[in-house]
Parts: structure tokens; sequence; C-alpha cells
């Protein structure tokens, strides 16, 4: 007990750390054929964050580039049922109704394992609390996805704002309408929405860790992604595109409306996914073992 009193600080934090390790790797070890305890949930998550981690950075932008021309697919729907259902229905219905076809891009992304921000910011966040990785290097790491989901996304807007008309699948009006009914609300309304929306998809990812097939990950996905539709919260990768796109086919909306909700749901979908979910989750298992 004298011992361990004149440790100094920085050996007790190390001490805790390993226990911590141990406890997590314990995880490994154990044969369970019912669902994934937490401990498991964590180091797979842990596990796959660092995976990512050591990836090439070209590879990582490449990865997220191509998320954001996948998760593209969700807009082309969105603007083809709105476009189907106007005249039949209205605004309301119509976009509660299109919220069913919301999660097809984010099952592409996902099941292909494409990186995409917001799923992967409060996995990407464990490895920090786990002291196995800088702060530093975790907004490296963030810049490199956003930036590839943003380039990809871009150029889906402008592929798809010139193909839906020559396609007659969808016009420039509805383009608009879905970008005016994303920036409907004021900044703090958009930060706290999208707040929750990096809360879910944090928790998205963290659900994923725990299933063990890929129709329960579909179930999933569509469940989590569906909400975030249905209540209108704020995405940033989606929001980008939806956005971006009715930028460049609308008088009403201006390259400042554009940064001004990019650069708040980017924050707010970070914070949600970071604080809420990587946290408090990581936290909840830490208080389990003892001082």
């Amino acid at each position: 007990m004298i011992w361990k009193k004149n440790k100094t600080p920085e050996q007790l934090e190390e001490e805790k750390q390993r226990e911590i390790d141990r406890e997590i790797n314990k995880s490994s070890k154990k044969k369970n054929d019912g669902a994934k305890t937490h401990g498991e949930i964590l180091r797979d998550q842990i596990t796959e964050a660092l995976e990512t981690y050591d990836k090439n950075s070209s590879s990582i932008l490449l990865s997220s580039f191509a998320a954001g021309l996948e998760i593209s697919f969700s807009f082309l729907l969105l603007c083809t049922f709105y476009f189907f259902l106007e005249g039949r229905s209205d605004e309301t219905e119509i976009f509660k109704t299109i919220s069913l076809v919301y999660p097809i891009g984010f099952i592409l992304v996902v099941l292909g394992q494409s990186i995409l921000f917001t799923e992967q910011t409060a996995l990407l966040t464990l490895p920090v609390l786990n002291k196995k990785r800088s702060i530093g290097s975790m907004l490296k790491l963030w810049g490199l996805v956003i930036t590839g989901n943003l380039l990809g996304g871009y150029f889906m807007s402008f592929v798809l704002t010139w193909l839906g008309p020559r396609l007659e699948i969808f016009d420039h009006e509805v383009v608009e309408a879905i970008a005016m009914h994303v920036l409907h609300g004021t900044v703090p309304v958009i930060f706290v929405s999208a707040i929750i929306a990096g809360w879910l998809m944090g928790l998205l990812s963290w659900l994923l860790a725990s299933s063990r097939d890929t129709i329960s990950r579909i179930v999933i996905i569509f469940l989590i992604t569906t909400v975030l539709s249905f209540a209108g919260l704020h995405h940033s990768i989606i929001g980008s595109i939806e956005v971006f796109s009715g930028f460049l086919v609308s008088d009403q909306i201006h390259l400042s409306d554009y940064l001004t909700f990019q650069s708040t749901a980017l924050l707010g979908n970070a914070f949600g996914g970071a604080i809420f979910v990587a946290l408090l989750k990581y936290r909840a298992f830490i208080f389990n073992i003892g001082n």
C-alpha cells in the first residue's frame, strides 16, 4: 500500500490504462453465440478504428470520395420520388413519404465499407480516448474523410442536376424545394439538430458492431437513417449534396447559405458523435472497472 501511495500520477495513470486494456482484451477470449457484450463491441470498434488510422492517406481519401458518390443515390431517389408524388400529395406528406428511400445511400456506403464522416466520427474518437492515438491524428483523419465525402458529393451534385431534367425524372424546382427544406431553421436550430443526427449516426456505428449478419445490419441502417429523414434532422454529408445542388440551380440559395449550413452541420454532427456516443459509451465501460 505504501509503495502504491508513492507512485507518481503518471505511473498511476499508466497502470489504470493497462487495466482498461486488459478488460477490453478479455472480450476477445470470450465465446458468445448471443449478443455481443459492451466490452466486445468496444474492442471491435477500437480495432476497426485503428485499422483506419493505419491506412494510407490516399486510400482514406479515395474511400471517403467513394462514400460521397454512393450516398448521393439517396439524393437521386429523394428527388425522383418527390417529383413522382408532386401534385398527388401536399409538401409535408411528400417529405415524410420520401424518408423511406433516404436510407438507400447509407446502406450502399456502410455495407460497401466506404468511409463516411458521420458514421466514423464516434469510431475514430475511441482510440483517442483509449490513448492509442492523439487528438491531432484524429483531426487530420477527420479532415481527410470530410474532404473526400464533400468532393464526391460535389461531383454528383453537378451530374444529377444536369441528368435529372434530361431524363425527366425530376426538375430543378424539385432540387430547390428539397434544398430550401433542409435550410429551414436558424443556425442554433440546425446546430442542435445536427448534434442529434451525429448522436444517432454514432449509435448506428455502435449498433452495427453489435450485429452479426447482413440482414440485421440493413435493418439497423434503415431504422436509424429513416428516423433522421422523417424527423428532418441535419446530416452534414447528404445535406451538403442537397443544399449545394440547390445552390447550383436556384437564385434563392447563395454560397453563403451553403457555407453557413455546412459548417454548422459538420460541427454539430462531430460533437454529437464524439461526445454523446464515443465518450459516454467509453466512460460507461471504464466506470465498471475498479479504481
